[in-house]
């Protein structure tokens, strides 16, 4: 086999590594509360970062609408999201943290972030875990965004 065959090799396996260990760090940050599942913490960021529509929500976090419309029903009841009137259309409604909502999101992030920070400082180069993460988030949402746009041009 020869030198650039040995390196793609090396480089799957590298991305296979890394496939794993976002799966393992995904059920970590679930596991970093009791409070509320990832699917739900998602739903709060979410609204917490601007996007009250759920149509916005499922779009952004690339879910289906019954699952929106079930995690928005079920965080609702427990009162940590509210639906409010959108003005000029009766069919809409805005979604808005609720303080206990707030309060919860906060708690839940604090431990996920402390749970980070552990990893990253087990690693040679906490930082450089966090800016590529970073940017990690960055080339989702570039992505997500470059999908959405040819979506729209398909449709057009």
């Amino acid at each position: 086999m020869s030198a650039g065959g040995d390196r793609g090799a090396e480089d799957r396996e590298r991305s296979v590594d890394a496939v794993r260990a976002l799966a393992r760090a995904s059920r970590m940050l679930e596991r970093a509360s009791s409070e509320l599942s990832l699917a739900h913490y998602r739903v709060l960021a979410a609204v917490a970062s601007g996007d009250e529509r759920a149509s916005r929500l499922a779009r952004r976090l690339a879910v289906g609408k019954p699952a929106i419309s079930a995690a928005v029903d079920a965080l609702c009841a427990r009162g940590l999201l509210e639906r409010l009137g959108v003005a000029g259309d009766q069919r809409a409604a805005a979604l808005r943290l609720t303080p206990a909502g707030e309060q919860t999101l906060a708690r839940v992030e604090t431990e996920m972030v402390r749970r980070v920070d552990d990893l990253c400082a087990r690693t040679p180069d906490g930082a450089l875990v966090l800016a590529t993460l970073s940017w990690l988030g960055d080339a989702i949402d570039e992505a997500r965004a470059e999908r959405a746009a040819s979506g729209a041009e398909e449709r057009a």
